[in-house]
């Protein structure tokens, strides 16, 4: 199969100096080259390897790039035929296309489909959160596949895209364009691997129009609402383990996917600190976070659930991780007006609005990134021993709306 050799060694054997060689090599000579890059004309050369290998190579100038063809072994490839190849990809170079793309288009092209897989699979070591390679693929099957799943990558069209896109454009303006920045990634890969020249979705944005864009924030209870909820929570029939985590959630101010991965190896009960490893956090930082003595009693409730062989804090079925949307349905069920995330602007307001607890010590505890650069330089210290104050009060809140007042953990 043809390659590319991206090789920057200079020619060595009969490399030719001033006018190009037309035909310089023969029959004879190729059997008896010696080691080195010999130059027959039409860029093509006969490498002779150190070790006696010998094959063909060709020298051409793709779309302003120096580039280096491999042609075949000469056991392969007779002379003749080499030359063929040459001639034809010196012509295709010269009129801007090029040949490598070319010979991939004569063999197996994959399609939409094919191609997200292994996308994807290229992606998803990166990502942080585990349920995102799931979220991502199944909204290329549920708009995507059924139009252009089984379309080679090659023939996908502008057309295609906006049959896709139109129908959610304004309907479901966050979802489409979800879905344009997916597709669009698996379009580009297949421009990098010369399956295609352009990219369809940089069309399209003239013909779908503006979207009228409204920011919705994530649904959340007023402060004073929350214990409530917690009683809710605490007096329902869901899932025991669900229960916890929606408790432990709220008291840690954290976010759902840390709380549903949390790791018993993370946290340090005689130090009452949960330790949230970078690859987890959003900001890609690990995260102390001090635990109250409410927090420490449902770990230990957590734990009395368990078979004792788990690596999870919050499981249910021997040891299987929540679903993603557990606490959502949860809350939904009982009536409560907010999402899990939500309660971490609940308690970002109530240390706003009712303590004196520093902008920056809240702000830590919430994990958020200082963004002025020359302030976070200074930013040294995440005022962990302060942060544990202000969780203690947040508990203590929270127990004195329920009527449960607790002190705090020794």
């Amino acid at each position: 199969m043809d390659a590319v050799i991206n090789s920057r060694r200079p020619l060595t054997g009969t490399k030719p100096t001033g006018r190009h060689p037309q035909k310089a090599l023969s029959a004879s000579f190729l059997r008896s080259a010696p080691p080195g890059k010999h130059a027959d004309g039409n860029g093509l050369y006969l490498f002779v390897q150190p070790t006696g290998t010998r094959s063909w190579i060709q020298r051409l100038v793709i779309r302003g790039r120096r580039r280096e063809l491999g042609l075949g072994a000469l056991a392969l490839v007779p002379l003749a035929e080499a030359r063929e190849k040459a001639l034809s990809n010196r012509k295709l170079a010269r009129e801007g296309g090029d040949p490598m793309a070319e010979k991939r288009r004569t063999q197996g092209i994959p399609t939409f489909a094919e191609a997200a897989s292994l996308v994807l699979e290229q992606k998803q070591a990166g990502w942080r959160s585990r349920d995102h390679a799931r979220e991502w693929l199944s909204s290329l099957r549920r708009y995507a596949f059924p139009r252009i799943g089984k379309v080679p990558i090659s023939e996908v069209s502008s057309a295609d895209v906006l049959e896709i896109l139109t129908p959610i454009w304004h309907r479901k303006a966050d979802t489409a364009r979800r879905v344009r920045h997916r597709m669009r990634a698996v379009l580009e890969w297949a421009v990098a691997m010369e399956y295609r020249i352009d990219n369809p979705c940089d069309r399209i944005g003239p013909v779908l129009g503006v979207q009228k864009h409204v920011a919705q924030h994530m649904k959340a209870l007023p402060h004073r609402q929350v214990a409530a909820a917690i009683e809710a929570v605490r007096g329902s029939t869901a899932l025991p383990a669900a229960k916890l985590a929606f408790e432990f959630l709220v008291l840690t101010a954290a976010r759902w996917g840390e709380v549903r991965w949390a790791e018993w190896a993370e946290i340090d009960r005689s130090g009452r600190v949960w330790t949230i490893p970078a690859r987890r956090m959003k900001t890609n930082r690990q995260h102390r976070v001090p635990l109250c003595g409410r927090a420490l009693e449902i770990l230990e409730e957590a734990e009395a659930l368990g078979d004792g062989d788990r690596s999870l804090v919050f499981t249910h079925r021997g040891g299987k991780p929540l679903d993603p949307h557990q606490l959502r349905w949860m809350v939904r069920e009982l009536g409560i007006a907010a999402v899990p995330h939500g309660f971490r602007s609940s308690f970002r307001d109530w240390a706003g609005e009712e303590t004196d607890h520093p902008r920056e010590v809240i702000e830590a505890a919430l994990a958020h990134v200082v963004r002025n650069r020359v302030e976070a330089a200074y930013a040294r210290s995440d005022l962990f021993e302060r942060r544990r104050v202000l969780m203690d009060d947040w508990s203590r809140y929270l127990a004195q709306g329920s009527g449960n007042v607790v002190e705090p953990a020794e």
